[in-house]
């Protein structure tokens, strides 16, 4: 595999930096590290980002999530290996990331089980995370940047 033009965040200066002070945000909140890369891994999937769903998997297995965590993180409604407040986080996620979808793209069932579980500003930072995820999938996607070569 061969990436189709070098990342476009090294061909325009200051877009790496942006894209990490983004995301360096989201994570100002509080929330679990490992509750991040579970929502970055599962937007990452749907997107079809090889980079991201192997540096985010890689991420959670140093982190010390179990095999069952990050490899059923797709699959997680049919699971038994999260907990309320992820598959909420999770589903979220989901709805951001497929806002085209359908005609009300984060339902307020969506939201409402989100905000039983995070105030906010955790609420912000899933959101802020989740977009910035979407941003990574996007340019590694229509690049065709190649998995195992990031982070």
């Amino acid at each position: 595999m061969e990436a189709r033009m070098n990342h476009p965040v090294t061909v325009l200066p200051g877009t790496m930096k942006a894209l990490l002070a983004l995301g360096e945000t989201a994570t100002q909140a509080g929330l679990p590290q490992s509750l991040m890369e579970l929502v970055n891994l599962r937007a990452s999937q749907i997107n079809g980002c090889g980079v991201c769903v192997d540096m985010h998997g890689k991420a959670l297995r140093k982190a010390g999530e179990s095999d069952e965590r990050i490899f059923a993180v797709g699959a997680w409604r049919d699971t038994p290996y999260y907990t309320e407040a992820e598959r909420a986080a999770l589903a979220l996620a989901e709805a951001v990331t497929r806002l085209a979808d359908r005609p009300d793209p984060v339902s307020d069932e969506v939201w409402q089980e989100a905000a039983k579980h995070y105030d906010e500003q955790q609420l912000s930072a899933l959101l802020v995370a989740v977009a910035t995820v979407n941003v990574w999938n996007r340019l590694n996607a229509s690049t065709k940047q190649v998995a195992g070569t990031w982070g």
